[in-house]
């Protein structure tokens, strides 16, 4: 069991060092979202595209309405409950599968915490300060979306 959650613990840092803090991400997303609407011969690439990716126009909403409960989800776990741990790390994989961007950074560092904490409620410590860090981070470079979208991310 601590192998598999080490493993997903690693994917996830693997996940996050990946994802881009910048700003021209999300520039780029949007025209490679515009392109296939410009094409009216394909109609089958706009609606894979508009729901594959919550990111894109009120799914960024969605996406960052679903961060704030999943966290608020995460904050309500008893700090020994490594079960409950794992339950949000689940959800937030499952999340971070549906966005694209900056936004898969928000679930992907959310789920890295998660598992962290997991580990550590088995071991009765704390989570490590860079899993809070990153989650912190993806919020920050997240903050912007987010806001645009009437939502405010919450810690």
């Amino acid at each position: 069991m601590k192998t598999r959650i080490a493993a997903a613990a690693l994917a996830a840092v693997a996940a996050l060092s990946g994802c881009s803090v910048s700003t021209p991400a999300p520039a780029e997303t949007t025209q490679a979202a515009a392109s296939p609407a410009v094409r009216p011969s394909d109609d089958s690439t706009p609606r894979a595209s508009a729901s594959g990716s919550v990111a894109q126009g009120a799914g960024a909403k969605e996406a960052c309405e679903l961060f704030n409960k999943l966290f608020a989800d995460y904050a309500a776990v008893s700090p020994t409950d490594a079960k409950g741990y794992e339950d949000v790390y689940l959800k937030a994989q499952d999340a971070k599968d549906t966005v694209s961007g900056d936004l898969e950074g928000l679930f992907a560092s959310l789920s890295l915490l998660a598992i962290d904490h997991s580990a550590a409620a088995e071991s009765g410590s704390t989570p490590a300060q860079e899993s809070k860090d990153a989650v912190r981070d993806a919020v920050f470079a997240n903050s912007g979306t987010c806001t645009a979208e009437g939502v405010t991310l919450r810690l």
